[in-house]
């Protein structure tokens, strides 16, 4: 049997080599290249045999795990660079593949500067292809098993305190043509703690306003219940009946709905809408929030997550139960919620070292009061 890939040492996935001179850095910048190899640099290029399996995995996937079109296509990414790697080595019978084989992709990879966590997003989707084609009797042996993640430091997510995130909530500027939208989306973000992708997938279906919760389709399509709170359901009933009926007539003049907009029509079409009447794209939520951020004066990078990281800190922070961040959030695993509660444990011993007599002698950095 062949030795076990770990994936983590240094035999394996390398450190990344050191940076190269100033003046080769600065000649690159100029240039506009990257360092990374061309195969990393252009599109991947596959064989056919490769792209004809790869369709019948995403099919796979989509029906029989049914997972997210944004998940389908970084699998497909990822498994992209595979097929490219393979291509370069004239492999197209997937019997060829072995653990040693692997290991020299992975080592080219970190050698181009992927991070880690790239390189464990990457790792797993290998091992749901490999093992895909071991049920599917493409290959005979499970060669997914001898893959190991790299190791990976805990990031502690992003947070804004309640004063700064109550100013980005507000930001939207009163003489911009779009600030009951902004002000909305803004406001649901931080009220309900909502990915990007499920507030942009919301319809007015979805939003029960008596009620005050919304109804929200999350990752690998689980639906969770989620409450809204005043000031975004305020900032929601404005949008609705101030401008969304205009958007909607700008989005029946480009033919995306049909006249007369029926009210069914209406409720199944998406809730925040572009300037153009089209739903809205992630790419300009992440603009617009940042806009925004940049208007306050907040000079942290400011994301929409950085908004749910923010909700769910601050209930915690408020005395609620972790169980209830994490169905509030829809996580799978409460292990993923837990990461809120190291942002808890380093606040207080911020506090403890700024305030208490003898607190700075506890910090293991030494840290003085303020």
């Amino acid at each position: 049997m062949p030795a076990r890939i770990p994936a983590d040492s240094d035999s394996t996935l390398p450190r990344r080599s050191a940076p190269p001179p100033a003046a080769a850095t600065n000649d690159l910048r100029r240039s506009g290249r990257s360092r990374k190899p061309r195969a990393f640099r252009d599109n991947p290029e596959c064989s056919a045999a490769f792209q004809r399996d790869l369709e019948q995995f995403r099919v796979h996937l989509n029906i029989e795990r049914g997972l997210s079109p944004r998940t389908l296509d970084a699998y497909r990414r990822d498994l992209l660079r595979l097929g490219d790697f393979l291509r370069r080595r004239g492999i197209d019978e997937w019997q060829r593949i072995t653990p040693m084989l692997l290991q020299g992709h992975l080592v080219e990879m970190t050698g181009a500067g992927y991070r880690e966590s790239s390189l464990a997003r990457h790792v797993a989707a290998l091992r749901v292809w490999l093992r895909w084609l071991h049920e599917t009797r493409r290959i005979t042996d499970d060669v997914a098993g001898f893959l190991e993640s790299p190791r990976q430091w805990q990031r502690l997510p992003q947070t804004l305190s309640i004063e700064r995130t109550v100013e980005l909530v507000s930001a939207p500027d009163p003489e911009h043509e779009l600030h009951l939208r902004d002000r909305a989306m803004l406001e649901l973000f931080y009220s309900s703690g909502l990915r990007v992708s499920e507030l942009c997938g919301l319809t007015p279906a979805d939003v029960n306003m008596r009620g005050g919760f919304v109804r929200v389709m999350g990752k690998r399509r689980r639906e969770r219940i989620v409450p809204i709170g005043g000031a975004a359901l305020e900032a929601l009933t404005a949008y609705i009946e101030s401008l969304r009926s205009g958007l909607l007539d700008l989005a029946a003049d480009r033919g995306r709905i049909e006249r007369p907009i029926s009210p069914r029509a209406s409720a199944r079409y998406p809730l925040f809408l572009s300037r153009t009447g089209g739903p809205i794209e992630r790419t300009a939520v992440w603009r617009m929030v940042r806009r925004e951020a940049t208007r306050k004066g907040i000079a942290t990078k400011v994301s929409p997550h950085t908004l749910r990281h923010s909700f769910a800190t601050h209930l915690l922070e408020g005395g609620a139960n972790l169980r209830t961040v994490q169905e509030l959030l829809g996580h799978a695993n409460i292990a993923t919620t837990q990461i809120y509660t190291h942002v808890q444990t380093e606040r207080l011993a911020d506090e403890h070292a700024r305030f208490h007599p003898h607190g700075a002698g506890a910090r293991p950095d030494g840290r003085r009061r303020g």
